[in-house]
């Protein structure tokens, strides 16, 4: 057995059991491939894929475990090959980062301009999709780090840094009827105009739902989108009120739409990075982390890759205080009692 033949294996289940697209993938022959497999049940005396024809139609129930293996026997060989080039000094390598659009647009920009500042070497992929999307890659072992906000709960295989805080803002055209309302902004009020919105996750309980039928109301959402840009574009059309995240209201957007503040109608919302709870840090890796959270030390963010469950890894952290993040003038220390409130 080698690791040349757990690579091909690895490469033909994330490729849907296509043998030549695992092939094309690697820049190797597709022949070359179907030898080292044939090579590797032949040793190890099981077999690992069910055929119909030529093709592989299924994994089997012992291949189903070797491929579980398999991957964790690969990504030591990583965290070797990472030991190896820091205790080198080496800092050229990969950086592969899976997220959200509103990480991708409004936060990570200036986290990745400094990156690159001090890590010319090092190549940067980002990967934006849905938290289910983040967890696909993360679990085919595609990324270094998954960056996502909500529910931790189809992350559990990954050591969980909290990075920071942020609330939801509701967006008007300007002179809208909920800019001149002189109380403060309720979910009663919000739930008689149709709604703008993020795509709901497919898992776990959405916050933006909860909110409303914890006061048994029945908002009606007339459009979804991943992308807070397009949700201001369909908000400038008029089609409804948006409910953004805060910090992807930009200063620009000041010209034609008001920002009502929506802290309290909503639960307060942490975004966190992730990775594998098995993968040795690159110390461009932990730079990172820490660019992208100053207020963890990188002492402590080795500490944290270091524990085995993530009760350690919060008993750690629980005493660090996590910014608030906002959008527009402020950054990262965007106050949130500075967005407009209907006076």
């Amino acid at each position: 057995m080698t690791l040349k033949q757990l690579k091909y294996l690895i490469s033909i289940v994330d490729n849907g059991l296509n043998i030549t697209s695992a092939a094309e993938r690697l820049y190797t022959s597709q022949p070359g491939i179907s030898k080292q497999l044939k090579q590797l049940e032949a040793e190890l005396g099981v077999q690992l894929f069910t055929r119909k024809g030529k093709s592989l139609s299924a994994i089997t129930p012992a291949g189903q475990e070797v491929v579980a293996r398999a991957r964790k026997i690969l990504r030591e060989a990583e965290n070797i090959s990472s030991l190896a080039s820091d205790l080198t000094g080496e800092q050229e390598g990969m950086l592969s980062i899976a997220t959200t659009h509103t990480q991708a647009r409004y936060v990570l920009p200036e986290v990745i301009k400094q990156f690159r500042d001090r890590y010319p070497q090092v190549d940067l992929e980002l990967h934006q999709g849905t938290s289910e999307q983040i967890a696909e890659l993360v679990t085919a072992n595609q990324v270094d780090f998954a960056i996502a906000t909500g529910s931790r709960k189809i992350f559990s295989g990954l050591t969980l840094l909290p990075i920071y805080h942020w609330h939801r803002i509701v967006l008007v055209p300007k002179g809208h009827k909920l800019t001149g309302e002189k109380k403060p902004l309720d979910l009663e009020s919000l739930a008689q105009h149709p709604l703008v919105t993020y795509v709901f996750s497919l898992t776990g309980e959405s916050s933006f739902k909860k909110a409303f039928r914890d006061k048994k109301l029945e908002p009606r959402v007339v459009f979804t989108a991943r992308d807070a840009d397009i949700i201001k574009t369909y908000v400038r059309m008029g089609m409804g009120v948006g409910v953004i995240a805060s910090m992807a209201y930009e200063c620009k957007d000041e010209e034609d739409l008001k920002a009502i503040d929506a802290k309290g109608l909503f639960p307060e919302v942490t975004t966190w990075l992730g990775f594998p709870r098995d993968r040795v840090l690159r110390a461009y890796m932990a730079d990172f982390i820490h660019l992208f959270a100053p207020h963890y030390s990188l002492h402590m963010i080795r500490d944290a890759a270091g524990f085995e469950t993530q009760k350690e890894v919060d008993e750690l952290l629980k005493g660090v205080p996590l910014p608030v993040r906002g959008g527009c003038e402020d950054g990262a220390d965007f106050a949130v009692n500075a967005i407009v409130r209907p006076s």
